[in-house]
């Protein structure tokens, strides 16, 4: 019984591993690909993210600002308010769930310090200078956060998802710097 669960499990990442290659191939003549490249060059973003995000969104610049993608992607806070009283909720999850869940997943990335892994390192490679240093200052300026909230208490899950949140920001700022770059 055992060695017929193991062979599932080794069929199982074959697949995924055959599935990864065939859409990496598929990006490479995609009108989208230097986006997927730039979007790699994140913590936490790598190709079936990157993907996942550029197929999701498509043009960034539709976005007139990372707030308004924020808003799109339900990372927001939900408010109740009256009169002079401001309450802020619960995320409202509004708009597209498929982005939100991968950021959120991403985020997680951003609890170790900030460094240049191998792995981002190889994904950098072609990345252009501008989009390089978003990438480096996302990842300093969301440890610092992740950091900083956790150390006042505050629950992780909840933390995540203020990351994901700026994430969606930085992401924001790579699609903005890659069509001026392409233009």
């Amino acid at each position: 019984m055992l060695t017929d669960y193991l062979h599932t499990v080794e069929q199982s990442a074959e697949r995924v591993a055959k599935l990864t290659q065939d859409i990496a191939e598929l990006v490479e003549r995609w009108s989208l690909a230097p986006l997927v490249r730039s979007l790699q060059a994140l913590r936490g973003v790598q190709l079936v993210t990157a993907v996942i995000i550029a197929a999701e969104l498509g043009d960034l610049t539709r976005f007139d600002t990372a707030p308004k993608l924020m808003a799109y992607l339900g990372l927001v806070p939900s408010e109740h308010s009256s009169g002079e009283s401001k309450k802020r909720g619960h995320i409202t999850r509004t708009g597209n769930g498929h982005v939100r869940r991968v950021l959120v997943e991403a985020a997680w990335a951003y609890r170790f310090r900030a460094s240049l892994s191998t792995a981002i390192r190889e994904r950098n490679e072609g990345v252009p200078r501008p989009i390089r240093e978003i990438a480096w200052k996302a990842q300093e300026r969301l440890h610092r956060r992740y950091a900083r909230m956790c150390g006042r208490g505050m629950c992780k899950q909840k933390t995540v998802t203020a990351i994901a949140r700026e994430l969606a920001g930085f992401v924001w700022a790579i699609g903005q710097a890659q069509q001026k770059l392409a233009a």
